[in-house]
């Protein structure tokens, strides 16, 4: 059994032969959605392989029809093949030689045309996958946009990014992935602007992996790529949204598609990629740098905001005296650090209990959680009313963050410094700071400054993070993808 997986063999002149190696290849006769229809054609065997469920059984059912109808109008002497060849009407028609090759078209929803005295197949594109069609994506929601969003059918999803980018540059580069799972992945890209650096080694690392299957489609392509290890903060961006990814592709990034995934993998990506989001770029340049610049104050209020109260009620000396109001007014039996990693805690429970809620209970639990433990805890003497209010403004800051990934990253971030501030005082937050700078600084992405363009510092990308500028000023592409075409459109003058 292990020899015929492992060779690859040509196809037999003997349907009987490729019935029998579909028997025991892929389970032909045991799984009850692998079938074969049997016909004969001009006195020949013809079989025609296909798997329920992934194929649309209209088109066999038509294709069959064609097949059907050669018996009554062609002379035995015709040659099989060619008019066999000619009566397949179907756009998608391919001649496969080996029968590793046929059963993993037919395992992938095509159906495969095996003929009597022939050494050759047909595949034929029929596929039609079980899926959701395209909708808005929860987790990147804009007031005034496109409602389309990716789907788990990577047909569908390059599909959506062909439709905003009609050029004839436009590539879709496909691989297998996973020796068993076989998944689609596919390399979106702009053949005149991407970086061909990066593209061989997203195709290396691509076909480096050696692995059965990857059932978590994405995730499982990111830890093979860029080996992030215990690293919390993320390394790729996700996106749901075919405008973001469309996007993307014009600045000159990869973008890796994956089969049974509703996202898709930007690469490469900084840390000021994952604090971007599509609501800035459909708002006018004002607004949308009013909605940037109050994102970054959430991202900084969810990082920093708990670490430095904590460090004014351990010190308060450091508090002007105007703002000497600022700490606990009333004393407990429980220390304010284990108070505010508690009540963090509390706020990651809700977050997660939300998600698993079915959606017409979350809000009446969201609505418990928030008003009767809250209250409850403070009557109790369990907390002070301050760490209730901090705790819920850093978590606020916490989903301000357009990327997951970097919520959870600065969370963690946020809780190291709370204990270092809590062990060591003054010396602990600009120790823990600095420390966090420095590994923020070093972070490389795929051979890319995960901090730029502070570090390595360059004007241009500084302005275009700080600002949201117009459309028709924004001469040139990002130069951290290293693009081979720099300018978007002619510059003026």
């Amino acid at each position: 059994m292990t020899e015929i997986q492992d060779q690859k063999w040509p196809i037999p002149k003997s349907v009987n032969e490729i019935e029998n190696y579909m028997k025991q290849r892929a389970g032909l006769g045991i799984s009850f959605d692998l079938g074969v229809r049997k016909l004969k054609i001009l006195k020949k065997d013809v079989h025609i392989y296909y798997v329920n469920g992934l194929c649309d059984t209209r088109y066999i059912i038509q294709l069959i029809e064609e097949l059907v109808e050669i018996n009554d109008h062609e002379k035995l002497s015709t040659d099989l093949f060619k008019i066999i060849y000619n009566r397949l009407v179907n756009q998608s028609v391919e001649q496969v030689k080996t029968l590793d090759k046929v059963v993993d078209q037919v395992l992938s929803g095509l159906i495969a045309v095996v003929m009597e005295g022939q050494n050759i197949a047909l595949v034929v594109d029929v596929r039609s996958y079980p899926g959701r069609a395209p909708q808005e994506p929860d987790t990147e929601k804009v007031v005034r946009g496109a409602r389309d969003g990716f789907v788990e059918n990577i047909i569908i999803n390059t599909g959506l990014t062909r439709r905003r980018i009609r050029d004839g540059r436009l590539r879709f580069e496909m691989l297998k992935v996973g020796k068993r799972s076989k998944t689609d992945v596919a390399l979106g890209y702009l053949e005149d602007v991407a970086d061909a650096d990066l593209l061989n080694i997203l195709r290396k690392e691509l076909k480096a992996i050696d692995v059965d299957g990857i059932p978590m489609a994405d995730k499982t392509i990111e830890e093979f790529i860029v080996k992030q290890g215990w690293n919390p903060f993320p390394i790729v961006r996700y996106t749901e949204r075919a405008d973001v990814a469309a996007a993307h592709i014009l600045e000159g990034h990869v973008i890796i598609y994956c089969d049974t995934s509703p996202s898709v993998i930007i690469t490469p990506t900084t840390y000021f990629h994952h604090v971007q989001h599509a609501e800035e770029f459909r708002e006018s340049p004002a607004s949308g740098t009013f909605v940037r610049w109050t994102r970054f104050l959430g991202v900084l209020t969810s990082i920093y905001l708990l670490p430095l109260w904590m460090l004014f009620v351990l010190e308060p000396s450091m508090l002007p005296e105007k703002l000497s109001f600022i700490g606990p007014n009333e004393q407990t039996n429980i220390p304010v650090v284990i108070q505010l990693i508690l009540a963090d805690f509390g706020i990651e429970f809700l977050r997660m209990a939300a998600i698993h809620t079915p959606t017409p209970l979350s809000t009446a639990m969201g609505l418990i959680a928030a008003v009767l433990i809250g209250q409850i805890t403070i009557d109790v003497g369990l907390f002070v009313p301050e760490v209730i209010l901090y705790v819920a403004v850093a978590g606020i800051g916490t989903f301000t963050t357009p990327s997951y990934e970097l919520g959870v990253a600065n969370k963690i971030s946020r809780m190291t410094l709370l204990l270092l501030v809590a062990a060591f005082h003054t010396p602990g937050f600009v120790i823990g700071s600095t420390l966090l700078f420095l590994f923020l600084v070093h972070m490389r992405t795929l051979n890319t400054p995960y901090f730029w363009p502070f570090l390595p510092f360059e004007p241009k990308g500084f302005l275009q993070i700080v600002f949201r500028r117009a459309i028709p000023g924004s001469f040139l592409r990002p130069s951290i993808v290293h693009p081979r075409n720099r300018f978007r459109q002619p510059p003026k003058g």
